[in-house]
């Protein structure tokens, strides 16, 4: 596929999203992932700490995708994956103990379209192939992904989850653009008053990161502890803190100036105790 072929709005919003596989075991997996992305035009894969590296077999599952994974960073840690990306999803076939907003593919992409589209990286996450995520990198998603399955077999293996999501993102960023074209095409004679809808927010600032969001709770939580607010002896708030405050932030959606002022509190605090 020439992602070079769409137009500039839909070859960014592609661009936009990146796909993060997490330890994964089968180097033929990441080869078949790279294929599911090229067909639905995404190129932006990131491995974390995989069993085995990429290699002959990747490639030839991979078919005509080789330059996904030629262009694929391999990190130790999720969080150098997510370090630049203001909205993360996790794709999830089940609830957690503290469970993220739950959302279909389709509603994914929306929630994407629905951010400025020059400010916004986009991550979705995909687990090992046994057992899927964990708790901790669960929590670090805004949102959780559930495919539309058959109950009694629910059973996606890693590439075709892959597939199904990617699909789902294409289709509505494709529809996106076209209905932008149309509109612009069909509105050329008129005043100009703007009644668009498809973006939710227009921020006077990027959106923060995922490092910043991550950088922001540790000094929540610090700054909790220095005021006593939680003690040690209570072990259930201490161990839900993270993913709570997690949460919060992401609900939230902070831009760089809210976080700059955040930063800015806690250090005032910090200097007074």
């Amino acid at each position: 596929m020439d992602v070079d072929r769409h137009s500039p709005d839909l070859r960014q919003r592609l661009n936009s999203v990146r796909i993060v596989m997490v330890n994964t075991t089968l180097p033929a997996n990441i080869g078949s992932a790279a294929r599911a992305m090229l067909t639905m035009g995404l190129t932006d894969l990131v491995v974390v700490n995989p069993k085995h590296p990429i290699d002959e077999n990747s490639i030839a599952h991979a078919a005509g995708a080789q330059s996904v994974l030629r262009d694929c960073r391999v990190v130790d840690t999720l969080d150098e994956a997510l370090s630049d990306c203001q909205l993360v999803f996790a794709a999830s076939s089940r609830q957690r103990h503290i469970p993220r907003p739950v959302v279909t593919p389709d509603e994914a992409a929306q929630l994407v379209l629905d951010r400025p589209i020059s400010e916004t990286k986009v991550a979705i996450l995909f687990g090992r192939e046994d057992r899927g995520l964990t708790n901790e990198e669960l929590a670090l998603a805004d949102y959780h992904i559930q495919i539309d399955a058959n109950p009694d077999y629910p059973v996606l293996n890693v590439a075709s989850a892959v597939q199904v999501i990617a699909s789902f993102f294409y289709s509505r960023f494709l529809h996106h653009s076209h209905s932008k074209l149309n509109q612009t095409n069909d509105t050329a004679d008129k005043d100009g008053t703007d009644i668009e809808v498809m973006i939710r927010q227009k921020w006077d600032a990027p959106a923060v990161n995922q490092q910043q969001k991550q950088s922001l709770q540790s000094r929540i939580i610090e700054l909790m502890h220095s005021l006593e607010l939680v003690e040690s002896t209570e072990h259930d708030k201490l161990r839900e803190l993270p993913s709570r405050l997690s949460r919060l932030l992401s609900r939230l959606q902070l831009d760089q100036k809210e976080f700059e002022l955040l930063s800015a509190i806690i250090a005032k605090v910090q200097r007074r105790l």
